[in-house]
């Protein structure tokens, strides 16, 4: 009841605000609305789902409706061949891939596609579409994300790196072994011992926005983040590796900071950064997805959900938004509430307005620079001086 419930929250985060926007969405039988709101047909007293496949009504004899009780409480009944009073089509997928995730998780050897498929009854072609559109991720790459996750419980908790890969479900340790760097960012050994051995330099550095924590594995930059109290940050960051070799003199080190100060200064650059962020398959797509905001512009936690294709996952995103360990490079502060206010940030709600104040400038400023290239472009050449575009239209307003 609670998991239904918070997908309608989700969908009506969503939900189309005008009446027309909810009619476009009928005429289009939007799936992704279902849930949102429900349109009910005078003449013929039934209320139905927006993806409903029954031919649609005149306009005029629609009315909106925010869900099917309030429909009901006006007098009309469910459709029969959308069912609007029970699960969708598309909660039953959802339900179906969830039950197949579950399979994956308990069994101790891989599953074949068309197993999973016959165990939630469905052709194998269909199971793997709505798998991935589900999950985002095709279901091996589920199991091996499953295993990442299950090697790195077993590596904090059992006597040692042998016991640890068979617990997590790998055949033999050269399987293991090919993806660990990948999996874990370092060697097994160095990351059961909390990163021992693992060379991750840092720096603190000094930006308009306060003290800047920068931190870079082998393999990228690892960790960005804000705050006033310098000393804060480091203990912050000596807590995720707490016996890794952190390296905080490397004369190396400063081309890299520098450009991370200059991301920070001016957010509206492109970022050309290389980045080391280890997260689960959804935190890495929802991740994805806020590097894909244009500088600029913004989104909500439901316009996100929806672009990774998981428009239930709303509090998910919000919760990967959060755990984002690279500000700035990774956008989360493009991230706004539904009403448009903007909501908490982990470095600060006022450094995340100046840093949206920062991009609306540059997005702005480079509108104006089109805007001005486009009127010398049509007049042929360089612009006039005003002085001279003031005679000439003056001259043309009295020619006859």
């Amino acid at each position: 009841m609670t998991d239904a419930r918070n997908i309608d929250n989700a969908r009506k985060d969503i939900a189309p605000a005008t009446d027309d926007a909810r009619w476009r969405a009928v005429l289009a039988r939007d799936a992704a609305q279902d849930g949102a709101f429900v349109y009910a047909v005078r003449t013929t007293g039934v209320y139905c789902r927006p993806s409903c496949p029954a031919r649609h009504a005149r306009r005029e004899n629609v009315r909106f409706f925010a869900d099917g009780p309030t429909a009901e409480a006006a007098g009309f009944r469910p459709c029969r061949r959308c069912c609007p009073d029970g699960p969708s089509l598309a909660e039953r997928h959802a339900a179906a891939i969830a039950r197949a995730c579950r399979l994956i998780a308990a069994s101790e050897t891989p599953l074949t596609v068309a197993r999973l498929a016959a165990a939630v009854g469905m052709s194998p072609f269909a199971f793997h579409r709505h798998f991935k559109a589900i999950t985002g991720v095709t279901p091996v790459a589920w199991r091996a994300g499953l295993q990442a996750q299950k090697m790195r419980e077993s590596l904090g908790a059992s006597g040692g790196v042998t016991a640890a890969i068979y617990e997590a479900g790998f055949g033999s340790s050269s399987r293991f072994y090919e993806k660990s760097a990948d999996m874990l960012g370092m060697t097994p050994t160095a990351f059961r011992k909390g990163g021992k051995d693992a060379r991750i330099r840092f720096c603190i550095a000094r930006c308009t926005l306060g003290a800047l924590l920068v931190g870079a594995s082998d393999r990228g930059v690892c960790a960005i983040s804000m705050g006033d109290d310098p000393e804060a940050l480091i203990r912050a960051f000596q807590d995720r590796f707490p016996n890794a070799l952190l390296v905080g003199d490397d004369p190396d080190f400063g081309g890299l900071v520098a450009r991370v100060v200059a991301l920070v200064e001016n957010p509206s650059t492109p970022v050309d950064l290389p980045l080391d962020m280890r997260g689960t398959a959804f935190q890495q797509r929802v991740w994805q997805a806020l590097r894909a905001i244009p500088a600029g512009e913004t989104a909500t936690y439901a316009e996100i959900a929806r672009r990774i294709g998981q428009p239930s996952a709303v509090r998910a995103v919000a919760q990967a938004c959060g755990a984002n360990p690279v500000a700035v490079a990774t956008p989360c502060h493009r991230i706004i509430r539904t009403d448009g206010d903007v909501s908490g940030y982990r470095w600060g709600v006022a450094r995340k307005q100046a840093l949206l104040a920062r991009e609306r400038a540059a997005a702005e400023k480079q509108a104006v620079e089109e805007e001005a290239a486009g009127r010398e472009t049509a007049g042929g050449g360089v612009a006039a001086p005003a002085s001279r575009r003031q005679s000439r239209a003056g001259q043309g307003a009295s020619s006859p």
